[in-house]
């Protein structure tokens, strides 16, 4: 299969490094200093190269703030029939780009990123493949998911949005409050070296990615559960109540099995 993978970062980099021994795979950047590492694939730093190439798949691994636009650019150098696909982490104004681009889509999420997972070895890691997309689409991305040895789990574009409120926003937002009142410590422990850790690596991150994942509909509602559990955390301390103290450890217990 002819691919075109848009964008050479990290993510866009590792997909070129995944499929190129398979299918041939082109990369497109505007930036040509960013394909320089670019292996086994041919290097397109204009879209007018693209036309030649008559791509049947593009794997959108711009970052989320340009998703649409790179989609967008690339739309009249494509020939009919080719499958669009994103991996974005937040899929605000996909839906309505999709239904009316006149191509056929697929949409996954890898439940991974550089910053974190271990891109050599996926085999704990997580992939979420939307069921409203493009039959043969999705059967070539649960085919790529499952000979890396992830989970994966099928929803729709809302169970998705309502997933990542959960799962992303959080342990961002738990990580968030607690960077914004740490204080340099001359001899810290352990589990504060690691929270610092998670920070600094969450940090590193686009700030459009952190503010689009906060801004889910959903994530008031789980803002809501922290605050309320924080508040309930407050009193027992300072009531210094330690059978309630007991029984809020027995429910963090229960919830981490």
């Amino acid at each position: 299969m002819r691919i075109l993978i848009l964008g050479a970062g990290k993510m866009g980099s590792f997909f070129s490094d995944l499929l190129s021994f398979s299918h041939e795979v082109a990369v497109y950047d505007p930036d040509p200093k960013r394909l320089r590492f670019s292996f086994n694939a041919l290097r397109f730093a204009s879209l007018d190269e693209v036309d030649g190439f008559q791509p049947e798949l593009v794997i959108n691994a711009a970052t989320v703030k340009y998703t649409l636009d790179a989609f967008r650019a690339v739309l009249p150098h494509l020939p009919q029939g080719c499958i669009l696909s994103d991996i974005a982490s937040v899929k605000n104004g996909l839906p309505e780009f999709y239904a009316t681009c006149g191509h056929p889509f697929v949409s996954t999420h890898p439940m991974f990123g550089p910053t974190f997972a271990s891109l050599s070895n996926l085999a704990n890691e997580n992939a979420i493949i939307i069921t409203e997309g493009d039959h043969l689409g999705r059967v070539f991305f649960k085919d790529l998911y499952n000979s890396l040895g992830l989970h994966i789990e099928e929803y729709t574009f809302r169970e998705h949005d309502r997933t990542i409120a959960y799962s992303l926003s959080i342990p961002f937002a738990s990580t968030l409050v607690f960077a914004s009142v740490m204080k340099h410590q001359d001899a810290p422990g352990t589990t504060f070296k690691r929270h610092m850790a998670i920070a600094r690596g969450l940090m590193s991150e686009d700030d459009f990615l952190l503010s689009e994942i906060m801004f889910n509909p959903d994530t008031p509602e789980q803002l809501d559960k922290i605050t309320a559990r924080l508040e309930e955390l407050k009193a027992i301390v300072a009531a210094r109540d330690s059978d309630a103290m007991k029984n809020y450890l027995a429910t963090v217990r229960d919830n981490l099995k």
